[in-house]
């Protein structure tokens, strides 16, 4: 039973992670049958990113209100839904609504799970749980486009979104049996103001950086609606501070825990972002490699990300949650330098071993994080908890692909040229400076943070007793 309920949360994840990045390689044969070009169809990722955005934030108050597994199958059913309509759209309006609506179900799936998971499992066995949580997260965006690619390439791509119609029902009737009923509560009212605002604020900023870093739209717009929202969020946090019950509790930060997480898993996730797009077109543009070969290259990491499971409980016991991700951030940093170094001349083995160790790293770094997200929060803030982490996450993800397509575009521009491969491999030191700095906030982390979940200062403390002995 420890296993089953996050193994059937996995599942409802990685559905959701797999669809939002196979649909990227797809995206020629899907444009060409509804009649537009590749460019305009990227309005399709950025309508599912945009209701994401939007609804996130809903997702902790729906769960208080409604109870925690009642909406966590809903969100499979209206996930399910959009993913037939994607496969029997006809028109690009068709598209673009449909994967608004698929965003709907994946913005209560993610934070739901994670919530459902947190209240029904004890705080000391939180990191194993996290752990088969976080191999969606890791897996999806590496196997999704040499998945993508194969179906497009062998079948059809209507069958991308038809695949996660026996894998909804399959969650949908396992979340009946195995979820723990959690008690629905009865919070304050809606936030409406709030949700205004932060929907504003993050639907703008994220729309806005895909705009930027994916260019269906004039730049200009994107630039426009970056603006927008950060003139929301700023608005937001002075409504925030003066609300009863905000939609997105503002004071979560002031637990040391939660912060460091926070802010250190932000800024470490824009590599997340950042690498699944550089490096298939590293090795497809720079190296010259078909989508096919390039894939099998880059599916090692998600390999890498499945074998976390096996030892984190262990060495979070050993080291503790502070020592941990310092290691890990700075390990996830090199790699991402290590990315950059490649050239046509190295051997694909090797790459191939690099990005299996990159892959375990991540997931070790985001098992440890998104656990020590929850270590010290109340049962009755874990909805919010929930909640404001799958906003920054988002976020951040976003974050990561503008960022690296931020680089590319300046280069390109200075150099006046088309893409190169030393364009690439800038891009790729570049991040791993941003991602370096992701282990600040935990220098500062106290040693003991999180030791209720981590069990870290229950080893200090029994040889302590040994030696006194």
């Amino acid at each position: 039973m420890k296993r089953i309920v996050p193994m059937i949360l996995a599942v409802a994840l990685f559905m959701e992670q797999m669809d939002s990045t196979v649909i990227a390689t797809s995206l020629p044969a899907i444009a060409h049958d509804l009649g537009v070009g590749p460019i305009t169809l990227k309005l399709a990722l950025t309508a599912y990113m945009v209701s994401l955005a939007i609804f996130i934030p809903l997702s902790g108050w729906m769960a208080d209100r409604f109870g925690a597994k009642r909406i966590f199958r809903a969100a499979i059913v209206v996930f399910v839904i959009g993913s037939i309509s994607c496969a029997v759209a006809d028109s690009i309006f068709a598209f673009v609504v449909s994967r608004f609506l698929q965003g709907m179900g994946g913005a209560m799936m993610t934070p739901v799970a994670r919530l459902v998971l947190v209240r029904s499992t004890p705080r000391s066995e939180l990191v194993g749980a996290m752990a088969l949580l976080t191999i969606p997260a890791l897996v999806g965006p590496l196997a999704g486009p040499p998945l993508g690619g194969f179906i497009t390439t062998y079948f059809s791509w209507h069958w991308i979104f038809l695949i996660n119609v026996p894998v909804g029902i399959v969650g949908f009737i396992l979340s009946g049996i195995y979820l723990p009923e959690i008690v629905s509560e009865n919070p304050p009212p809606i936030d409406v103001t709030g949700f205004i605002l932060s929907a504003i604020a993050a639907a703008g900023t994220m729309f806005g950086l895909s705009v930027m870093s994916l260019p269906a739209l004039p730049p200009e717009i994107g630039a426009v609606s970056v603006v927008a929202g950060i003139i929301a969020g700023v608005l937001y946090v002075r409504h925030a501070r003066n609300h009863p019950a905000p939609l997105l509790d503002l004071k979560l930060f002031r637990d040391s825990a939660f912060r460091a997480a926070a802010i250190g898993g932000t800024l470490f996730r824009i590599s997340i972002g950042a690498t699944p797009f550089l490096l298939p077109l590293m090795l497809q543009v720079g190296f010259g490699l078909s989508p096919f070969q390039s894939g099998l290259i880059t599916f090692s990491g998600a390999i890498g990300a499945i074998t976390t499971k096996v030892i984190a409980r262990r060495v979070l016991v050993f080291a503790g949650f502070r020592t941990t991700l310092i290691a890990a951030g700075l390990c996830g940093a090199a790699f991402t330098f290590i990315n950059g170094l490649f050239t046509p001349a190295t051997p694909a083995l090797v790459m191939t071993g690099v990005l299996l160790l990159a892959g375990f790293v991540r997931s070790f770094f985001f098992t440890s994080v998104n656990a020590l997200s929850f270590a010290d929060i109340p049962d009755r803030d874990a909805s919010k908890a929930t909640s404001m982490s799958a906003v920054l996450q988002q976020m951040s993800l976003a974050l990561g692909v503008a960022v690296a397509g931020g680089i590319l575009e300046i280069e390109t521009m200075l150099r006046g040229s088309k893409l190169e491969l030393q364009d690439f491999q800038n891009a790729f030191m570049m991040i791993s400076a941003i991602t370096l700095t992701a282990v600040i906030p935990f220098i500062r982390m106290s040693k003991t943070a999180g030791a209720s979940v981590s069990g870290h200062r229950l080893v200090e403390k029994q040889a302590e007793t040994v030696v006194g002995k």
